[in-house]
């Protein structure tokens, strides 16, 4: 960790929320909103998340499964995520929610008319957004708390 914690503070409450409380509770805010608002399915919404946790590294973020009226993806779900071009585990929505988080991640300059031709043919403009705002949550979240050494320690605020 390169931010000094004081004694008895829990590290992502006191970053967020006592070092920069005008930003940080707003960046927890909007955190919490993907997963409290989304209408994408599970799958294609761990897909995602999934692919930007791997590329980012944040440790937390590997570790932690989505839950909704207590379903989870299965376990080997992050393996199919990391091969998610020659898997069988996925269907279209979701292969290209993984492509689309690890394209939106790696080269955001690449994204040409030929993928858009495919994600319009499978998701609605909603969707799109909805997921491109989620990735964006997770890339700028789950960075940052690596960059910053807090991702062993954090929980999602709320949980």
């Amino acid at each position: 960790m390169i931010i000094d914690i004081p004694e008895g503070q829990e590290p992502i409450g006191y970053v967020w929320g006592e070092m920069v409380p005008g930003i940080g509770m707003a960046a927890a805010t909007f955190s919490m909103s993907v997963y409290e608002h989304t209408t994408l399915g599970l799958r294609e919404f761990e897909a995602a998340r999934l692919r930007v946790a791997q590329i980012n590294g944040c440790l937390f973020c590997l570790d932690w499964r989505t839950e909704r009226d207590g379903a989870k993806v299965e376990e080997e779900f992050a393996g199919a995520v990391t091969e998610w071009r020659t898997t069988d585990a996925f269907d279209e929505r979701t292969r290209l929610a993984a492509e689309y988080a690890e394209r939106y991640t790696l080269d955001h300059h690449g994204l040409d008319d030929a993928f858009w031709q495919r994600m319009t043919a499978h998701y609605s403009q909603a969707e799109i957004v909805e997921l491109t705002m989620s990735i964006g949550s997770w890339l700028a979240f789950g960075r940052l708390n690596h960059v910053l050494g807090i991702d062993a320690v954090c929980v999602l605020p709320g949980h």
